[in-house]
Order: C-alpha cells, then sequence, then structure tokens
C-alpha cells in the first residue's frame, strides 16, 4: 500500500499532535510499513482508506494503534555498552556512598519501549552489588506504548531478541528458558515498574529519581519539545542524580542548567548547582 502526499500529511501532523515525533519529507516508506498492518487489521484496503477512517469514525482505539505503530520500538540488551560500563564502574558507586543510610534508589527509564535497558540495568545491579540485597530498587519504566510496557512487565524475549546483545553467561543466569521464549527471573523482575508516560505530553506525578536514562528517542523531536523536556527531566532528577542520554544526543544548545561529565566513553549530566 503506497502513500498520497496528501494521506502522509496527515499522518505526519497526526503523529505529531499526539507523540511530538516528527516524520520528516521521505518517511513516506515509513508510514507504508508501520501501517499497512493496522490498515489490513481494521478491515481497509489502503492508507488512503484508513485515513478516511481515521477522520470518519473518531476511534480512540484505531488512533492508539496507529501512534503505537509510528513509535519506533528499537532496543537491545547492553545497548551501546560504555554506558552500563559506567554505571558499575563510577555512577552506582557515588549513588550507593550518597544513598547508605536510606538504602533506597530510583531509577527512570524513559521510551523504554520492551524492556531491554531497565533489564540491563537491573543485571548490572544484580551481578556488581550484592551489598543493595536489602536495598528498596525501583526501576520505573514508561512508555507511551502500552503493548510494550506489557511486553516490559511480562519480561519475556525471543531468541533474536536476547541474541541482540546480552551475552550467553548472563542469558542462563537471568533468564529461563520457555520453549521458544526466555523469561526473566523474578529477581529481575522485581525491580520493574510500569507506567505509560508520553515524553511530550502532560507527566502524570512520578516523583524523584536518582538515576534517569531517556536514551535515543530525543532524536525524534524537534528543538522546543527537547527543551520542555529536559526542563522536566531537571525537575525530577534529584540534586546529585544522574542523567543519560544516548550517545548522539546532547543538552548543548537545549539546556544550559546541565552539567556534562564524561567517564571513559561515556557521557552524562548532572544538574548545576
Amino acid at each position: 500500500m503506497s502513500v498520497t502526499p496528501h494521506d502522509f500529511d496527515y499522518i505526519k501532523n497526526l503523529v505529531f499532535k499526539h507523540s511530538a515525533i516528527v516524520l520528516d519529507a521521505g518517511k513516506e516508506y515509513l508510514v507504508s510499513s508501520r501501517l499497512n498492518p493496522v490498515a489490513k487489521k481494521a478491515g481497509v484496503n489502503s492508507i488512503g482508506e484508513l485515513v478516511s477512517k481515521l477522520k470518519a469514525s473518531g476511534s480512540a482505539g484505531l488512533l492508539t494503534e496507529v501512534i503505537e505503530a509510528m513509535t519506533t520500538n528499537e532496543t537491545s540488551f547492553f545497548r551501546d555498552l560504555h554506558p552500563f560500563e559506567t554505571l558499575k564502574s563510577a555512577v552506582f558507586p557515588q549513588l550507593i556512598q550518597a544513598r547508605r543510610t536510606v538504602k533506597s534508589l530510583r531509577i527512570w527509564c524513559g521510551a523504554s519501549s520492551s524492556g531491554q535497558e531497565p533489564y540491563t540495568i537491573s543485571m548490572v545491579i544484580k551481578e556488581n552489588f550484592p551489598e543493595l540485597a536489602n536495598w528498596n530498587i525501583q526501576i520505573l519504566c514508561t512508555d507511551i506504548s502500552q503493548e510494550m510496557l506489557d511486553r516490559t512487565k511480562n519480561g519475556e524475549y525471543s531468541q533474536l531478541e536476547v541474541n541482540r546483545g546480552l551475552p550467553i553467561t548472563k542469558l542462563v543466569k537471568f533468564f529461563s528458558q520457555s520453549g521458544t521464549q526466555w523469561k526473566a527471573k523474578d529477581d529481575l523482575r522485581k525491580f520493574i515498574h510500569t507506567q505509560p508516560l508520553n515524553l511530550a505530553g502532560t507527566w502524570p506525578s512520578i516523583g524523584q529519581f536518582d538515576l534517569i536514562f531517556i536514551r535515543n528517542v530525543l532524536i525524534y523531536f524537534d528543538s522546543n519539545t527537547k527543551k520542555q523536556i529536559m526542563a522536566k527531566v531537571r525537575s525530577v532528577l534529584k540534586p546529585d542524580g544522574f542523567f543519560f542520554l544516548g550517545a548522539t544526543e546532547t543538552t548543548l544548545n537545549l539546556d544550559d542548567k546541565f552539567e556534562r561529565i564524561t567517564t571513559g566513553k561515556t557521557t552524562y549530566y548532572r544538574k548545576l548547582a
């Protein structure tokens, strides 16, 4: 099913309105590949008919399916590796020292997709910091897609998904095989909490965090939306907390109230005092 310029403009504006994701010219192929399955499920034969149905029905369910289909859910275990090495060598040791009295850590993975990132953080904790065994640790996973949040909560992955970045030693240590799937063991899943949240929308009350990961998602937003998100991140990041962006993302020219830190090959941020 091809996409006409008119239908592409409608989808582009719809996606921006509800998710702030920018679809540049030339992304017609992406709209076609992502929405063809949605169109078939909705019982129509073209993207044009899907657009007509969206305009006519006002169905919240169909709108949600379209927005979720157009949201990029690219992720993998230990993605880019270096940030997780930095968690182990620098960030968690500092946080453990700072929180040794309260024995509590709150971590937020925004736009967490199907959960590989928060489960990676869980593995770093379990494998390297046995002193945290009796701490209260919460990893909040948020995403615009309820389907992705359900997958995260379930913690079950295909062989192809675990092959992407997860060493065999960690796979057999932290996951149990169930048919053709691998399911995270309870001692990983106990940290995981899920909640819907649209980074570009109005945020619910989520409290304060010691560590925030919002990686490889700001690249899909325009500058104004990025600035708004970073300002809100500052409001929920504890004064001595840490903030991680993706390798190609930066606060530069977007928010001057973050201090940039470099450890090895990792760049991350703290709030300026």
